[in-house]
């Protein structure tokens, strides 16, 4: 049995560049958007490794299909393997962090 493709999906969604990984894409039923369905994303046991791969989990974990207008897609790649999911800032390209929750200030 062959296993089934994997692409690389990169998009602009507010102001952001996410990149995920899906097992299916193609022409959606909804006139100009582009169809993402099968998401993949890393399974860790215990320790959180990733807060990036976590939040787009969070984010994206429970959708079935996923509707991307075609002109916020910015590349579709075909890949041998998974890489590290991110969030990048449009402008600059960097990964956007997302700090660890601090419990508030003692008043």
């Amino acid at each position: 049995m062959t296993q089934k493709p994997l692409y690389k999906i990169t998009f602009l969604n507010h102001g952001k560049v996410y990149e995920l990984y899906a097992r299916r894409v193609g022409s959606s039923h909804l006139w100009g958007f582009n169809e993402v369905a099968e998401l993949v994303f890393d399974i860790h046991d215990g320790l959180v490794v990733d807060p990036t791969e976590e939040r787009l989990r969070e984010e994206f974990g429970n959708t079935k299909v996923l509707h991307l207008p075609m002109q916020s897609i910015v590349r579709i790649e075909e890949v041998e393997k998974k890489g590290l999911s991110a969030i990048r800032d449009a402008a600059t390209g960097e990964k956007v962090i997302t700090p660890f929750p601090m419990p508030g200030k003692p008043r």
